[in-house]
């Protein structure tokens, strides 16, 4: 099965500061067809204001990645973190029992664009915990870099979810193909530019859904940037 989901289909938000695409139901839009796929539960595309963002506020029992693509992001959490999040950075924070965090754009004059994804943990009531790492683009050219894993592979931020992510970067005759299991769904989710994936052509903001199927085939890159997200298959099984 490949279902093939348009920029234009997601939900919208606009609070002024703060413009969304949700992938998924999120606030105040809902789509009882679009709740989730396996444990991929949130991808927002965000763009934040210069000087806004979120004030404090909590989350429990969600792996929570931040993947900055333009400017940059404050974080502060209640766990002692406080650092800025930058492109080619992924952060990771497992909410677990509770924390409390919040994430600003301080900028004077930049607008933040970013990707904020949650995935349901395998196990609900760890310990909050805290991660960042950068990964080069050089890292990611031409194939798929493993950035977020249950084990930490590769030097990947570990997540407490047998989901593995993955980030690449593909123009013109660059390719790649990554091989599923029967057992395993594949969301590619096109961050930036156009790129062609088992023989469907994406574009910015499209994404692309697999279950039951043995590969994904990407290539014919225009200035193209993906995340794969190899997710077991919870939700179909």
């Amino acid at each position: 099965m490949i279902y093939k989901r348009l920029s234009e289909s997601r939900g919208r938000g606009d609070h002024g500061w703060l413009k969304s695409f949700h992938s998924f139901s999120f606030a105040d839009y809902y789509d009882v067809n679009f709740m989730g796929f396996g444990p991929l539960r949130v991808i927002n595309e965000d763009w934040i204001a210069a000087g806004m963002g979120f004030g404090t506020h909590g989350h429990r029992d969600m792996e929570i990645i931040t993947y900055v693509l333009e400017g940059e992001l404050a974080h502060k959490d209640n766990m002692g973190n406080g650092r800025a999040i930058y492109p080619n950075e992924v952060q990771r924070m497992s909410a677990g029992k509770g924390v409390m965090h919040s994430e600003f754009n301080h900028s004077k004059d930049k607008t933040t664009h970013l990707l904020q994804i949650w995935i349901q943990p395998d196990e609900i009531g760890v310990p909050p915990s805290y991660e960042q790492t950068m990964f080069p683009a050089d890292e990611k050219r031409g194939k798929l870099r493993l950035v977020a894993s249950p084990d930490g592979a590769n030097g990947s931020v570990r997540i407490h979810s047998s989901t593995r992510l993955y980030a690449g970067l593909f123009e013109g005759a660059e390719n790649c193909t990554h091989h599923l299991t029967e057992d395993r769904l594949a969301y590619i989710h096109v961050a930036r530019g156009q790129i062609h994936i088992n023989g469907e052509i994406l574009e910015a903001g499209d994404a692309l859904m697999l279950a039951k199927e043995s590969s994904v085939q990407l290539s014919h890159g225009v200035g193209s940037e993906i995340l794969l997200f190899d997710l077991p298959n919870k939700a179909l099984s």
